[in-house]
């Protein structure tokens, strides 16, 4: 959520952000509701005033007050009740409208709509020449039974998937990592719900606006959670932090469970755009001055994840137009798909500054002040998608594939995955 003061005050600004980012503002009618909203504030503040003047100026002349005294006071906590009661209306109204909002994203981010606008940030890796005709991450799977998808399909429907044997070792060897990587810089381990409620959800700015993409829990105000950002970011809802006590920083694992409602035909085929998958989840709580800073060093920590795999890939800025709803700025990390040709997602590290915090409402002490702290979060890695660049790029002639050396210690030392 903005401040609302702040998008009254910059109407012109307001308006060519969202136009960048693709959304259709109507200030007038903004203006509208947030003057009716301070008008009945003041209404009601006058009328609570000029109740306690009334009530001070009996009590100060020590009496009981007299019959039209009493008929005053009736009828000034009867106009109370009634502001009281357009209050709660102006309220409600004007809290659905703030919702509705996405964030402006900050004065770096590039102007464009869509992805072919994004800036490239680097190129790392040394992309694989190979001297036979390779196959992708499916058909490799399935030629050293790693997983299994049409099983997957017959328990469950389609984009779903069942790991075995060592596709199930190296899947949860990627998950073991990728924490005790992010455990050396200060990451603090957390092991959350996988099932957050209609609140949490608000905080981090997936509802009211993307209910279709979730999936909820039937009876209840309850949904399975898209990403672990969701119950980290809430750990601190409706909390005053100390200053001292930032930055926060948390990892998780977690199941990741979304609808795709808006993918439907694209990546229909493997483990690039499931319905549950696992992913490793970067969150950052920090003060309004670092965010910036702090998102500089959360995306170079989730690199160093794929610098250590020795995986090619790069890191972009993701332009206006296709940036997510609560983000400010985000880098999109990109690794190489060789049976694809090209890179794909695999981690997006985003600045949300005071966006998440003022829905959830997280703020910390400073001074004499309190402020609403800045949120960051980004995958570090989707394990999924890890799997899938792992098998194509270090795939071999004889259908065997080699396994990174840094994750050789959690296979008790195995080298390859043959047939």
């Amino acid at each position: 959520m903005i401040d609302p003061n702040y998008i009254y005050e910059n109407e012109e600004l307001i308006k060519q952000k969202y136009s960048e980012k693709g959304y259709d503002f109507d200030y007038k009618y903004f203006s509208r509701v947030f003057k009716g909203r301070k008008k009945v504030i003041q209404d009601l503040e006058n009328l609570r005033k000029k109740q306690n003047d009334f009530n001070k100026m009996i009590s100060d002349e020590k009496r009981k007050p007299n019959e039209t005294e009493l008929a005053k006071i009736k009828e000034l906590s009867s106009e109370i009740k009634n502001i009281e009661e357009l209050r709660r209306n102006a309220d409600g109204l004007f809290r659905v409208l703030m919702l509705q909002y996405p964030n402006i994203q900050d004065d770096s981010v590039p102007s464009g709509k869509s992805s072919e606008d994004n800036v490239l940030v680097k190129e790392v890796g040394k992309i694989r020449e190979f001297d036979f005709a390779i196959s992708d991450h499916t058909q490799i799977g399935k030629n050293l039974n790693l997983f299994d998808l049409e099983v997957a399909a017959k328990i469950t429907g389609s984009r779903f998937n069942l790991y075995k044997g060592l596709g199930a070792k190296l899947e949860r060897a990627l998950i073991n990592f990728m924490l005790d990587e992010h455990g050396k810089k200060g990451y603090e381990e957390i092991f959350p719900p996988f099932i957050c409620n209609e609140n949490s959800f608000v905080g981090t700015g997936n509802l009211p606006k993307f209910e279709e993409d979730l999936f909820k829990i039937e009876g209840t105000k309850n949904y399975l959670i898209p990403t672990a950002e969701v119950p980290l970011t809430n750990i601190h809802s409706e909390e005053i932090l100390e200053i001292s006590n930032l930055p926060i920083k948390y990892v998780a694992y977690s199941a990741c469970f979304r609808s795709e409602a808006g993918s439907y035909g694209k990546d229909v085929k493997g483990l690039i755009r499931q319905h549950q998958f696992n992913k490793v989840e970067l969150v950052k709580i920090v003060d309004e001055l670092s965010s910036y800073d702090e998102l500089e060093t959360l995306t170079q920590d989730a690199c160093e994840i794929l610098d250590k795999l020795e995986l090619p890939y790069r890191v972009v800025t993701l332009c206006s137009g296709d940036m997510s709803f609560s983000s400010a700025k985000t880098y999109d990390i990109e690794v190489w798909l060789p049976s694809e040709n090209k890179y794909r997602e695999i981690s997006s590290c985003s600045n949300f500054c005071s966006f998440q915090s003022r829905r959830a409402n997280i703020r910390y002490k400073l001074e004499n002040k309190t402020k609403f702290a800045h949120t960051l979060n980004g995958s570090g890695l989707a394990i999924g998608r890890t799997l899938v660049a792992i098998l194509e790029n270090y795939q071999n002639k004889d259908g065997s594939v080699e396994i990174p050396k840094v994750l050789r210690p959690y296979l008790e030392n195995l080298e390859k995955i043959i047939k």
